[in-house]
């Protein structure tokens, strides 16, 4: 047996950094940077050409939540443009199976799988409004220029390699099953195949003209305008209950930030139905507790796997479930400009290629938010008309004294903020720095057993099993035991430093080059 150990340095830059999941979209980020642009621009350029170079993660087709903290004032505001649930929705055609619930880290299934695959999984996205409105409140260019990176990219196609292989292919039977996914991403019925060099797939032609469109007409164009005409139309021969009055109803929302402090930190995250809140009821937790600078590996993660486990008894049990407890498949983006202006933005199509369909006419891949919602009548989060639900994405800004000091989040379900719980407080309880925290062996305490990292010290997994069931799995990319977190911050030095998830062969922090 081989064993290899991957590092990946921090970059660093006085000019400003895009950490992504794809080096293209982080690139395409970095060159609005370069070009005298702002967080917020770099932030919608990097998220929108993530929906075609990573289609399984992310999208035009889901929703998400966006936090800016003004380098200058410090001043921060947030954004909600998650998924909502269908006017029409009836909770009756989503009937449970004989299967009990279980304890309350389990999920209850649905016939048919009717909220995971297929139209009757999809809820009406929010990512186009959501990208929309963060430019216009902060953004320096225009809709249509943010959306020209992204245009090109789906004009030439999606590049292939072993990792966009690996990614397409796990999943092909899910795929296999409508006809215009199968189309977009599949060859003949199979996966496509990496070469000895990388190549590019099929252009999507459907989704650039739909782009262009928005482009051309504004981005209201997909919820009221002829846009919304082919969604809507695409959308109910499938079987989905959208309508038109569904796109043309749905509004983002501004609030203000969920704040909390932990140490000398303040902190801020989205309120209400998010990992927000949960994130805060752990970190409380871990402060309250005996955790130091000079604790063992064992007895931290011991303190970790309590906190955690604890907070989400508490989620679980009276806020309603959010997804199954495997990971999910979503895409985080961490910007910092030259003026120290921050954005922490989560996109996500919730599972893999989300619902598994691809619209006819639009060509975009939809979300599968259905299976957010709680399926059980009477629960916190049950499904009902026209609702957003509980959502497991957690982006965070930092704050020290009055201005942002880091930017993050994570993609990876019910994993996320139990890694940004480990990431913040091996900085702010082990004095580590970024590159150091990114680095270090996580557990995950989301699932009945606790998910011990194979690259852990052996007591970390001994001293979890005095208390919780244990199990010791790798970093692997599939399937993915832990969330996959970005970050940028102020570096101690000057200027700004930036981390991407070390193991994923795909995410990059790219520096603005002027």
């Amino acid at each position: 047996m081989q064993t290899f150990s991957i590092r990946r340095p921090a970059v660093r830059s006085p000019h400003g950094l895009v950490a992504a999941q794809n080096r293209h979209a982080a690139e395409a980020g970095a060159a609005v940077l370069a070009r005298g642009g702002n967080a917020m621009d770099a932030a919608i350029v990097t998220a929108l050409v993530l929906s075609i170079v990573e289609p399984w993660l992310s999208g035009v087709g889901g929703g998400g939540f966006l936090i800016h903290a003004d380098g200058k004032t410090g001043a921060i505001d947030t954004l909600d443009f998650n998924v909502r649930s269908p006017l029409g929705l009836d909770p009756a055609n989503y009937p449970l199976t004989e299967a009990g619930s279980g304890n309350w880290f389990a999920w209850p299934a649905v016939a048919g799988e009717r909220n995971i695959a297929g139209y009757s999984a999809i809820c009406v996205p929010g990512a186009i409004a959501g990208f929309a409105a963060a430019l216009e409140r902060y953004g320096t260019i225009s809709w249509s220029e943010a959306l020209q990176p992204a245009i090109e990219h789906a004009e030439r196609g999606l590049e292939i390699d072993w990792y966009a292989a690996l990614c397409i292919a796990v999943e092909v039977a899910g795929l296999s099953r409508d006809p215009a996914i199968s189309a977009l991403l599949l060859d003949n019925g199979q996966p496509p195949k990496a070469g000895a060099d990388t190549r590019r797939f099929k252009p999507m032609t459907a989704k650039a003209r739909l782009l262009k469109r928005l482009a051309e007409a504004g981005a209201r164009d997909f919820y009221e305008g002829e846009a919304a005409r082919l969604i809507a139309a695409d959308l109910e021969a499938g079987g989905s209950a959208i309508r038109t009055d569904d796109l043309a109803r749905y509004q983002v929302a501004w609030s203000p930030a969920l704040a909390g402090r932990y140490r000398d930190l303040d902190i801020a995250a989205i309120p209400g139905l998010s990992g927000g809140p949960s994130f805060f009821d752990a970190a409380r937790r871990v402060e309250a507790s005996a955790i130091t600078r000079d604790i063992s590996a064992a007895e931290a993660a011991l303190i970790y796997a309590t906190a955690i486990r604890d907070a989400y008894a508490v989620r679980l049990n009276s806020l309603g479930h959010a997804a199954t407890p495997q990971a999910g498949c979503t895409s985080h983006v961490s910007v910092v400009d030259r003026n120290g202006t921050m954005v922490s933005l989560t996109n996500t199509l919730l599972s893999r290629f989300g619902a598994r369909v691809a619209l006819p006419q639009a060509g975009i891949i939809m979300n599968n938010g259905m299976m957010w919602f709680d399926p059980r009548p009477g629960q916190p989060n049950s499904m009902a008309p026209g609702v957003k639900p509980l959502a497991n994405m957690c982006p965070l800004v930092l704050s020290r004294a009055g201005k942002p000091w880091l930017a993050i989040g994570a993609a990876g379900g019910r994993t996320i903020f139990p890694t940004l719980l480990q990431l913040i407080s091996g900085m702010a309880d082990s004095g580590l720095s970024l590159e150091e925290v990114f680095h270090r062996p996580r557990i995950d305490a989301s699932t009945p057993r606790i998910k011990v990292d194979a690259r852990a010290e052996p007591s970390v997994a001994a001293r979890l099993a005095s208390a919780f069931p244990v199990e010791i799995v790798e970093d692997t990319l599939y399937p993915v035991n832990f969330s996959v977190p970005s970050a940028v911050m102020r570096s101690p030095e000057g200027g700004f430093l930036g981390m991407a998830h070390p193991t994923s062969p795909w995410a990059a922090v790219v520096a603005a080059t002027a």
